[in-house]
């Protein structure tokens, strides 16, 4: 490992730093009264296991923002390694935007409302209990109220070094 000096470190250093963590892909989803609304998740992990809480980070100009701020909930759903698609699609690439992204056969509800993928890896769907500003992002903290296994066998989709995959 070579030590440095500080350095100045700009969004593009950051990025390239933060891609040495490997992260399971994730999308985030809420539904309230203008219909369902998701993005991939770049930092969704947990906080605490008593009580069970989660934390989203969301940037300022992500769409979706407003509507887990108005339903009061999110459900991440974590990805299978066959489900780049829709990675790629939740990340903003591809023809599918807002609603039509949910094709109605693949999602789901748990207990509070908001879209889960019934074949994902796992789900945790939580209720928003607070946010926090800062930087140009909202960090939305959520209690977990239900859960989904059901796709615990599946092998992950990997975000690694900006590419996702193995």
């Amino acid at each position: 490992m070579t030590e440095t000096t500080a350095i100045q470190i700009d969004a593009g250093i950051f990025w390239e730093a933060l891609g040495a963590r490997a992260a399971g892909a994730a999308v985030v989803t809420a539904r309230d009264h203008a219909g369902p609304a998701g993005f991939l998740a770049l930092s969704a992990t947990h906080l605490s296991a008593s009580p069970p809480m989660m934390m989203v980070s969301i940037g300022l100009k992500t769409s979706a923002l407003s509507t887990i701020l108005s339903s009061g909930h999110f459900a991440i759903n974590y990805l299978a390694d066959t489900q780049a698609d829709l990675a790629a699609s939740f990340g903003g690439k591809g023809p599918l935007k807002g609603a039509d992204r949910f094709e109605q056969d693949r999602w789901g509800t748990l207990s509070t409302g908001a879209p889960v993928l019934k074949d994902a890896v796992g789900v945790l769907d939580c209720i928003l209990e607070e946010t926090i500003e800062r930087h140009g992002a909202v960090i939305a903290l959520g209690r977990l109220s239900a859960y989904s296994l059901e796709g615990i066998g599946s092998r992950p989709l990997i975000s690694f070094a900006g590419r996702m995959g193995l």
